[in-house]
């Protein structure tokens, strides 16, 4: 039996500049792209902020839409799934830890988001503008901070069950074990899948996905690490 194809994209750094809107000419491509091809998304990012960055027309016209990591699935428009984990005092008390230590001083509120099934940790905080966001991008470039605090979360905590990845431009994000983009690959069992993602490196949050997809063995499968969304319009005008 012949198997459909699954084109599944990260947002954050794949469709988009992070926690921006879809570029006009990207969108009005990915719209018509959408049209003839079976497309799913799966982000960090909860519901709303998809919707905010990809419109409303994009996000009900793909198949699915894996928020949280897979923690929180929608389908146009219909919230069908969520995972009702949330973190423990313990882990949460390493977070606030963290970053009252980080020598980045700037902070702009709401550095641990407790969203369905995990949490987002942001030393910078989600009420930063674009100016300080790049300012914390080309911080954690030099210093590395997010992989280092992930690597100290994963020290203590992965043994009671949890596991933090880098996500984004400036986030961590922390889920049980199991919990990540790698869950979504046992709803494409009947289906090749081509995955594109920015976050593929080891210890980002694409990797557990990739590493799923390329456990099957599968010589139809593919994943794409993108450098930004104009990478990933060209890879799609290709296989368009």
């Amino acid at each position: 039996m012949h198997k459909l194809r699954a084109y599944v994209f990260d947002v954050d750094g794949t469709l988009t500049l992070s926690r921006t809107l879809m570029d006009p000419e990207f969108k009005k491509f990915f719209k018509k792209f959408v049209e003839y091809h079976k497309v799913y998304i799966v982000t960090g990012s909860d519901y709303p902020k998809t919707l905010e960055q990809l419109g409303k027309d994009t996000m009900h016209a793909v198949i699915r839409s894996y928020n949280c990591s897979g923690n929180s699935i929608w389908e146009r428009g219909e919230n069908i799934f969520n995972n009702p984990w949330t973190i423990e005092a313990d882990a949460n008390a390493f977070l606030e830890n963290a970053l009252q230590e980080s020598n980045f001083k700037i902070r702009t509120g709401t550095h641990i988001e407790q969203r369905p099934g995990m949490v987002n940790f942001s030393v910078l905080g989600r009420g930063a503008t674009t100016e300080q966001r790049a300012a914390y991008v080309d911080y954690d470039a030099d210093m590395g901070e997010r992989a280092v605090i992930a690597t100290q979360f994963n020290a203590l905590y992965a043994s009671t069950g949890l596991n933090a990845h880098v996500a984004g431009a400036t986030g961590i994000d922390i889920a049980p074990i199991g919990k990540d983009k790698s869950q979504i690959l046992k709803d494409f069992d009947d289906m090749h899948v081509y995955f594109y993602g920015d976050m593929m490196q080891e210890g980002g949050n694409d990797r557990p996905l990739k590493n799923a997809i390329e456990a099957r063995n599968s010589t139809q499968d593919r994943t794409f690490t993108v450098t930004d969304w104009k990478h990933t319009f060209n890879l799609l005008k290709e296989a368009y």
